[in-house]
């Protein structure tokens, strides 16, 4: 028993294990997290539709989306922005890897006849020969992905723009990452049964990695037949570091924003937001 809870209890290297893919690839905590997506009035997921309504009108007329422009959006979920970008006549192409997602939003589109792609994959794997005015990526769904991932993604995003496109996400930010304290919990049925729908005991952890501001939430889930651990990552950023990072990707901020709504930057925010093109 000491030997497991000190495996429990480890503390791996930054981005060591990378089960992201789990969350929305598992049958039952697909389900769970596409309840979480649609309840507009939490922010587990998505951002509360209050806010993704603000988003969508500011996306939209930053970026003048219209009938003859096009916009992918990586990570995309169940469409919740696809399909209020697609109202203005945009061409929207939508990618994730959940299955649940995408049949949601699939059934959406074709309830409000938008004109919207939806593409079943690994957006680190996605290729297309259309190229793009907007890309997107929202809910700092870039930070849980490890450096050589985000090398890839702005490698792809660059040479998927059209001249003179853009790129928006948004960041977890330093501030944040301070935020932030070690932690051990342990609990029956964590998280009101989020895991399984059969009991189960799971072990949390939070570390921190100071030398790279990179957050870890780690979770071992005991169940009677098997025992398996999701590492939720979180890379934290300043304005200079997510600067280089882009800028080593081929691409350039433009701007920096308090989020994808368009608010005025503020260091004191948990996240913020950039605005990039490519690199001349």
């Amino acid at each position: 028993m000491f030997d497991q809870l000190e495996e429990i209890n480890s503390r791996p290297k930054p981005f060591e294990f990378y089960t992201v893919s789990e969350l929305w690839t598992e049958e039952y905590t697909s389900k769970q997290m596409l309840s979480f997506h649609l309840n507009g009035d939490i922010d587990v997921s998505s951002r509360k539709f209050s806010f993704i309504d603000r988003s969508a009108q500011w996306i939209i007329s930053q970026f003048d989306l219209r009938e003859g422009k096009s916009v992918a959006d990586f990570g995309c979920g169940p469409g919740l922005y696809t399909q209020r970008l697609a109202r203005t006549k945009t061409a929207i192409t939508g990618i994730d890897f959940s299955k649940n997602s995408l049949d949601y939003a699939r059934a959406q589109a074709r309830d409000e006849k938008l004109n919207i792609e939806y593409v079943h994959q690994n957006y680190l794997k996605f290729q297309s020969d259309c190229k793009y005015d907007l890309i997107v990526m929202i809910f700092c769904d870039f930070c849980a992905l490890s450096p050589v991932q985000r090398k890839t993604l702005l490698e792809k995003f660059r040479s998927l723009l059209k001249p003179n496109g853009s790129i928006l996400l948004d960041v977890c930010s330093i501030h944040g990452f301070d935020q932030k304290s070690e932690s051990t919990s342990y609990e029956v049925n964590l998280s009101n049964g989020f895991w399984s729908a059969e009991k189960y005991y799971c072990f949390a952890n939070t570390f921190k990695y100071e030398d790279v501001k990179v957050t870890l939430d780690k979770y071992t889930i005991i169940e009677k037949d098997r025992t398996r651990q999701i590492f939720n990552w979180l890379q934290h950023y300043d304005r200079e570091s997510i600067a280089r990072e882009f800028a080593a990707g081929g691409l350039q901020i433009e701007k920096h924003l308090g989020n994808v709504a368009g608010d005025e930057f503020n260091e004191d925010w948990d996240e913020f937001a950039v605005v990039a093109k490519a690199r001349g």
